[in-house]
């Protein structure tokens, strides 16, 4: 009796295992096939106005850039500024020893007393000679000499003047003073140095409030630009300031804050690059811009309306050809062949192959076969870099 109890209890222990078996094989049939579809990140094709941007490299300058250099000859004694100030015209840079120059100062007013006393004194010979000379109490001849001696002593006066102004422009030469307002550069001369005419730059002053930047165009894009000036009545480059608003991309990739413009065109185009240089301005109020920087130059050119865009990832080139990967609304992907436009941030424009409202996959094209069924989630485009160029045209 006991034995028949364990056979029993054998057979449905029994049964409860092949019962659990068979019920997990079944939810784990039913759940394979989920387990094969692939995962791809997918978002809705954008659609708005982009701006398409010229983009041009070139280079800072300064307004006006004064080399410092001394114009006596003598030795350094004070350097009188802070290097990399702000300084004015007329403040003083450096002073050279004046002694010696005022020592030649001396010199020469006293060279300009003596002179004036000659040129006195033969006034007075020619004041005392000439009634006698009418009463033949002296010679013609005597009266001519006085006359000749007078004309000497006027010249030897003149000449002595001439040497005083010089002898003070020499003087004050000693003090090297700022011709321009402007940042100063650091000084190439120390003190104790021995300077003059033909030494090297003291050092320089830039005036970087407006500053210029300087970028090649190609004479296509010249010629376009200015048949666009000359259709809308505003003449050459050189005819007035522009109202374009350039737009500057510094060396860490931000956009700088003031919008600049198109001042003037070079009067040449270079025979070797055929390129002519193009000059812009732009307000530095803070003086963050400084002559030999790197200069990112953009220039809004027109606007696209309307323009469909997707991100640069999602697109593939093959062989010259793009291609986007498509969902439908049953998931299903489909590889599709578009055409390609400018680029716009970290997007591309598509112009042909899409249309408003349809879903791309942006990651995992690669698992998305034709017509296979994917498991689509979204993607959160992120902020790309600035924008590049999509025509290289000035509209100045």
């Amino acid at each position: 009796m006991i034995r028949k109890q364990k056979i029993a209890a054998a057979w449905v222990l029994s049964a409860t295992v092949i019962l659990a078996l068979a019920t997990f094989g079944c939810k784990r049939a039913a759940h394979a096939p989920q387990m094969g579809i692939p995962e791809v990140m997918v978002m809705d094709v954008i659609q708005k106005d982009v701006p398409i941007y010229g983009d041009w490299i070139g280079t800072l300058d300064g307004m006006v850039n004064a080399k410092i250099h001394a114009q006596v000859s003598g030795y350094l004694m004070a350097q009188c500024y802070k290097e990399g100030d702000l300084v004015h015209k007329g403040d003083l840079l450096f002073q050279i020893d004046p002694r010696p120059f005022q020592a030649a100062l001396d010199k020469a007013n006293g060279q300009l007393a003596e002179s004036q006393a000659n040129l006195d004194m033969t006034a007075i010979d020619v004041k005392r000679y000439t009634p006698l000379a009418k009463d033949n109490a002296i010679s013609q001849q005597e009266l001519d000499n006085a006359i000749q001696s007078n004309k000497g002593a006027q010249a030897a006066l003149e000449s002595a003047q001439a040497a005083v102004q010089q002898a003070e422009l020499d003087l004050g030469f000693t003090k090297v003073t700022s011709p321009i307002d402007g940042i100063s550069g650091i000084a190439e001369a120390q003190v104790g140095d021995l300077v003059g005419p033909n030494s090297s730059e003291l050092t320089a002053v830039s005036t970087v409030d407006p500053i210029k930047v300087y970028f090649p165009i190609s004479e296509q894009e010249y010629m376009l630009a200015m048949e666009n000036r000359i259709a809308q009545g505003r003449g050459n480059m050189t005819s007035g300031h522009s109202t374009n608003n350039l737009e500057l991309v510094l060396a860490n990739g931000e956009t700088y804050q003031h919008k600049g413009e198109i001042f003037t065109a070079d009067r040449q185009v270079n025979i070797k690059t055929g390129t002519i240089r193009i000059a812009g301005l732009f307000a530095n109020p803070d003086f963050i811009l400084r002559p030999g920087q790197y200069a990112h130059v953009r220039l809004p050119i027109k606007m696209l309306t309307g323009a469909l865009l997707v991100p640069q990832r999602a697109v593939a080139e093959t062989q010259g050809s793009y291609h986007i990967v498509v969902v439908d609304k049953n998931n299903r992907a489909s590889i599709r062949t578009v055409q390609a436009g400018d680029r716009s941030e970290s997007s591309w424009i598509i112009t042909k192959g899409l249309h408003p409202g349809e879903r791309v996959v942006v990651e995992g094209i690669q698992k998305a076969r034709e017509g296979a069924t994917v498991n689509p989630k979204p993607y959160i485009m992120e902020a790309g870099p600035a924008p590049a160029a999509g025509t290289n045209v000035p509209t100045p």
